[in-house]
């Protein structure tokens, strides 16, 4: 039988590098798309099919990577979508960007990327994903569901709209036998942790951070058949964070 095709946005590090290494493990086929290269081995990987380098955050990027995604697919199905990419601002010496501080570009930018880049992909790319009766996982954010001391408003924001999407594409995409889901990670060990985020363990019920793995299996079980009557639902990965 033909390997399934997963396409991931921000693979080349964090939660996309480790969900990359999952689907192939799996044998899956597997197209991502970066800012960056991949690193070298990663390249190596025979099922990692092909890498395309393109800025999800610039709507003329967008564009042009969905129809070398299109060339890519040709008339074959995809059978996962995995919105990963994401941008969390930082201010200088660690201060929250909130609503009064920080330019309004930044809010635009962050929602370009993290929103809207979503709603661009998952549109365009319907028509593969039905013919492949496939899943989309948004990933989210616990930051999207209550204040978060280190991320700021405009991704907050940005990741609870995310949610809302995620709840609404879900009902319109099963027309087309198509599920939609997210995954809400916390505290994961990744570049986008703040410096301090280890006073936030005590809140953490398991007792320590995650790994960006323990998000990547949740997304491969998603977009399983396993998971095949669960659509319009967002998975907490959070050690028990999400609760308090």
């Amino acid at each position: 039988m033909e390997k399934p095709t997963l396409l991931l946005t921000g693979a080349s590090r964090g939660i996309g590098h480790a969900t990359v290494k999952r689907f192939s493990d799996a044998g899956w086929r597997v197209i991502t798309c970066s800012r960056d290269e991949v690193p070298a081995d990663c390249r190596r990987d025979p099922n990692w099919t092909q890498h395309i380098s393109a800025d999800l955050a610039d709507v003329a990027g967008v564009a042009a990577f969905i129809e070398a995604v299109r060339d890519e697919l040709g008339d074959s199905p995809l059978h996962a979508l995995v919105n990963n990419a994401g941008v969390s601002p930082k201010a200088p010496f660690q201060e929250r960007l909130g609503c009064l501080n920080g330019a309004l570009a930044d809010w635009h930018a962050v929602f370009q990327l993290n929103f809207f880049t979503p709603v661009a992909l998952g549109r365009a790319l319907a028509p593969a994903l039905a013919k492949g009766k496939g899943a989309i996982v948004n990933v989210t954010s616990i930051a999207g569901h209550s204040v978060h001391p280190f991320a700021g408003s405009a991704y907050a924001t940005s990741k609870a709209a995310l949610s809302a999407l995620t709840r609404e594409m879900a009902v319109e995409f099963a027309q087309l036998g198509i599920r939609v889901n997210a995954v809400a990670p916390g505290e994961i060990e990744t570049a986008m942790l703040s410096p301090n985020t280890d006073v936030l363990i005590p809140r953490i019920p398991l007792q320590r951070l995650g790994a960006p793995d323990d998000v990547a299996a949740t997304i491969l079980y998603l977009c399983s058949r396993d998971a095949g009557y669960i659509t319009g639902t967002e998975i907490f990965v959070t050690g028990g964070q999400h609760l308090f």
